[in-house]
């Protein structure tokens, strides 16, 4: 496997592609909630709805296609369990040895970054620590998340989509603003783009990695 610098790749992917905005299927005037403003410099100009129109038993906004109802394998849904073979929680060892990894790199504290192989290869990033693997992330679209959320969109869109679910945060440095939505102990973390407005990043896995690292950086 060829060693890489992760920040390169991440960069490159991230401003190589190009994703136009993706906009939620419009739901009907009476079902969105209020609007409040939004803060934080990533937001400035948008806003942010504090509650969301009702969702069904899975969770999906109505007016939204339910991605979670895709094919398995299908390289257009990311979840907080991951994305195809690539599983919150997988170990590094045997996606190894069945050849999903490409190439590796060794940073501090037992996190490893890495590139993977097949029709994932391009589109998504991993992140293990101590061996097990606690990040999927995307800078492309598709994939999406099951309630429709995607790279390219504005926080107002995600606003709109997760309602009362998610918020828009910013890390404890007060430099970036990132929209997250919760589900257990696990999080969908959408970060801003660092060369136009909107979602540049997104990535999914367990709070104590995903949401720390953004908000209070990575130690190394």
């Amino acid at each position: 496997m060829n060693r890489l610098s992760s920040t390169v790749l991440v960069g490159a992917l991230a401003l190589a592609v190009v994703v136009p905005a993706v906009h939620p299927a419009p739901a009907s005037a009476a079902g969105r909630p209020a609007t409040a403003q939004v803060a934080g410099a990533a937001g400035a100009g948008l806003r942010a709805a504090p509650a969301g129109p009702a969702r069904d038993a899975g969770g999906a906004m109505p007016g939204h296609r339910d991605f979670a109802a895709d094919p398995a394998g299908a390289v257009d849904l990311l979840s907080v369990r991951g994305a195809g073979p690539f599983r919150i929680g997988a170990s590094l060892v045997r996606l190894s040895a069945a050849g999903l990894i490409d190439w590796t790199v060794a940073e501090c504290d037992g996190v490893v970054r890495a590139g993977v192989t097949g029709e994932w290869a391009g589109v998504i990033l991993l992140a293990f620590r101590h061996g097990r693997l606690v990040e999927v992330g995307t800078a492309t679209a598709p994939p999406r998340s099951p309630a429709g959320a995607a790279v390219g969109m504005s926080f107002f869109e995600l606003a709109e989509i997760y309602g009362r679910r998610g918020a828009l945060i910013r890390n404890d440095a007060g430099d970036a603003s990132a929209y997250l939505v919760r589900f257990g102990s696990r999080v969908e973390l959408f970060t801003g783009h660092p060369i136009r407005p909107g979602v540049g990043y997104f990535q999914v896995g367990p709070a104590d990695f995903v949401e720390r690292a953004f908000r209070q950086g990575r130690s190394c």
